[in-house]
């Protein structure tokens, strides 16, 4: 990438207002492999695509537990992930220790982004070139959260961040009015059609048992990672939609020369 006299340190402003080093912690986390998260009214769904560096190796790993009632997916730098996964849980741990009681999402998620706003103000540090998406269910409900580089962080219904993560933010647009109402398996069904849409330019990638992963929270349901052969209930789901579709498209085609004749 270009570089210049403004991007070499965190505290410089460049005249245009920009902090440079932010906004290549930023690009990181579009690079990173795509994750999706959706939300009813009773729980939280995490779907994400794991890559691989090469046929030797295993898939990297995008799902981590937090907590009993909270897990997050990752975007971005792994080993930055590793960091702020560590501080989560002893926050939570803090937290269960002291008050006897889960931490609520939406601090945990300020704790979060607090962290990563104090590295892009000081020179000593770097931003944390890793996007996480909060997946959880506290007293108050099921949540998903979105934390940035920045140290910004949102509150969604449904959201999408990584690489080629447009395709299914366009798919969530298109559908999370009908999410708060959904079961689990449908919702489960949103998570993964939207993680599809994201491979659906790429000719070398589908979604496989290897490379997709689900992990679910909601009410009376503690985070729970469904990886490899659990995985396949809900990719079966899918590939179901995909034969029904053209089978009923056949008989309009077929009657259409009777009409005609």
């Amino acid at each position: 990438m270009f570089r210049n006299q403004y991007d070499t340190d965190i505290t410089t402003y460049s005249p245009q207002g920009r902090l440079h080093q932010v906004e290549y912690a930023m690009e990181a986390v579009k690079q990173g492999s795509a994750v999706v998260g959706v939300r009813s009214n009773t729980h939280v769904i995490l779907a994400t695509l794991k890559r691989s560096a090469s046929e030797l190796a295993s898939h990297q790993k995008k799902l981590s537990e937090i907590d009993d009632h909270v897990g997050v997916a990752i975007a971005g730098l792994t080993a930055d992930a590793r960091v702020l996964t560590r501080f989560m849980r002893n926050e939570c741990l803090n937290h269960k220790y002291v008050f006897e009681q889960p931490l609520a999402l939406s601090r945990l998620a300020l704790s979060v982004a607090d962290k990563c706003q104090v590295s892009t103000q000081r020179a000593s540090k770097r931003p944390f070139g890793v996007g996480l998406l909060l997946a959880g269910y506290d007293a108050t409900g099921p949540h998903l959260f979105q934390t940035c580089p920045s140290g910004n962080y949102y509150e969604y219904y449904a959201m999408a961040i990584g690489s080629r993560s447009q395709g299914a933010k366009t798919y969530l647009e298109r559908t999370f009015d009908s999410f708060p109402e959904c079961t689990v398996d449908q919702l489960a069904k949103h998570a993964v059609l939207a993680l599809r849409e994201t491979v659906s330019s790429s000719k070398d990638t589908e979604l496989t048992l290897e490379n997709t992963a689900v992990a679910i929270v909601g009410k009376g349901t503690n985070f729970v990672i469904y990886e490899d052969d659990e995985v396949k209930p809900y990719l079966d789901m899918i590939d179901a939609d995909e034969e029904e579709q053209p089978a009923e498209a056949e008989p309009a085609a077929a009657d259409a020369p009777m009409t005609d004749a």
